[in-house]
């Protein structure tokens, strides 16, 4: 009778095995005790959520505190139903691909103005949408990955489906904020959207 092949796991060694540990007269706990299923993703801790309607589109702005803003599509946004067939930075008169930023002052970057085209989004439903730059600030980076694999986008979390970086003047930022929709009016409009929509019955 042939001898059975045991097969090992080769990431054994690397498994956690907690040893106790007594800091002050106290057992020190696991590391996996902490572990929180519902912890607040990277948006919720770093980010704040704002919004841009453009049309019958809306666009997310994700406002980091230290002012680098993320343009993104918003959760119903219409591309997302239709499919997202190409994204491209060429917008006619320049390519915004072509932007390059340096120093910590990003000198040399565009800089652009809310309504400004940032890039332009195709779905398989063949409508092309103008992504606004939803703020007035300069360009500090695209994101490239959509141009050769746009259908990742329909897959992205939160926050990784950006367009762009932008970064606005510190004077102009409370203008900028008083000019988006807040999360709780971007839900209010959303369901005025949805109201207006509903068949009579």
């Amino acid at each position: 009778m042939a001898a059975r092949i045991m097969q090992t796991d080769p990431l054994e060694d690397y498994y956690f095995e907690h040893e106790e540990q007594e800091i002050c007269g106290q057992l020190v706990s696991p590391i996996t005790n902490c572990y929180e299923e519902n912890y607040p993703s990277v948006v919720d801790r770093f980010f704040t959520r704002y919004y841009y309607i453009k049309g019958n589109a809306a666009y997310q702005v994700l406002y980091h505190s230290n002012r680098m803003c993320l343009i993104c599509l918003a959760p119903a946004h219409p591309a997302y139903k239709e499919g997202i067939a190409s994204v491209s930075y060429d917008v006619g008169n320049v390519d915004r691909s072509q932007n390059v930023v340096k120093g910590k002052a990003k000198k040399g970057g565009m800089i652009l103005q809310a309504e400004t085209t940032l890039a332009l989004l195709t779905t398989d439903a063949g409508t092309t949408y103008k992504i606004p730059s939803c703020i007035r600030g300069k360009l500090v980076e695209v994101n490239m990955e959509w141009v050769a694999q746009p259908k990742l986008m329909e897959k992205s979390s939160e926050g990784a489906g950006y367009f762009a970086i932008l970064l606005p003047k510190i004077e102009n930022c409370d203008d900028i904020k008083a000019s988006l929709l807040t999360q709780e009016q971007y839900e209010q409009h959303i369901s005025h959207i949805e109201l207006e929509d509903k068949p009579c019955t």
